[in-house]
């Protein structure tokens, strides 16, 4: 599957509007509902993405055609990187461990700011890293050497 970056980009703006409120207001609530928009692109894929669907049914119309496409694999996974930084600020508020609440929510926060003002996706890069340095998987038709 192709996404529009552009997309991507706006999910991380409103992502980084959300934790910058949880820091605001040490909220596990408002960070425990972020969660869930983390996992639900994860999980469901970026197509049923909460922010995915306002960019696609208000803001894209209006920008037009995008100009390239990206694979959707590395910003599902950085969801999913997302969705961990997410449950443990969770975790951390609600159990009144503050340090890890606010930790773990401006990590997030700063990986969200830097996709949504930069273009620059650090759970992507994670993606790519993990996949480069995983063991390659031999088709049936392949013979080791």
């Amino acid at each position: 599957m192709q996404v529009d970056p552009r997309g991507q980009r706006f999910a991380a703006a409103i992502t980084s509007v959300v934790l910058i409120g949880v820091l605001i207001q040490g909220s596990w609530v408002l960070l425990a509902c972020q969660a869930l928009v983390f996992a639900l692109a994860t999980f469901l894929g970026l197509r049923y993405a909460p922010y995915g669907l306002i960019f696609k049914a208000l803001v894209r119309p209006r920008l037009g055609p995008p100009t390239e496409l990206e694979d959707a694999a590395p910003p599902r996974f950085a969801q999913g990187v997302g969705l961990v930084f997410a449950v443990v600020g969770t975790a951390g508020y609600a159990l009144g461990i503050t340090w890890l609440g606010i930790g773990a929510t401006a990590l997030a926060l700063a990986a969200a700011f830097l996709n949504a003002a930069f273009g620059f996706c650090l759970g992507c890069e994670m993606y790519l890293l993990v996949r480069r340095f995983s063991p390659k998987k031999h088709s049936d038709r392949e013979v080791p050497a």
